[in-house]
């Protein structure tokens, strides 16, 4: 998942903002988990960092995402993700609520 920032009008490309899977992959790659692996194998390799769902910024414990689901063993990462993806996309779609989505609908 990753979403584009709004454009300032520059000709410039703007970079993309990154969450939910897409950190998670990178940061599986950056610590080197080797699969098959358990989701505390995998917590202990990336210190149960925060993993930002949305491109707010808003973040989920990467144990909470795993206790959300009912697999505990791995083959690959792939499968990881999979499972993951639910997760972090319900969370993306339920977001900070009512308040939040009415505050980020306007202009000011």
């Amino acid at each position: 998942m990753a979403a584009r920032p709004p454009g300032g009008g520059g000709s410039s490309e703007p970079e993309a903002i990154e969450f939910g899977i897409a950190v998670l992959d990178a940061r599986i790659e950056e610590a080197n988990v080797s699969f098959p692996a358990t989701g505390e194998e995998i917590l202990d390799a990336l210190d149960d960092r925060e993993i930002p769902y949305d491109a707010k910024g808003r973040t989920v414990a990467l144990s909470a995402a795993l206790d959300e689901i009912p697999q505990r063993e791995f083959e690959n990462e792939t499968e990881l993700l999979d499972a993951l993806y639910p997760v972090f996309d319900r969370k993306r779609r339920e977001g900070g609520g009512f308040i939040s989505n009415l505050r980020d609908a306007l202009p000011f």
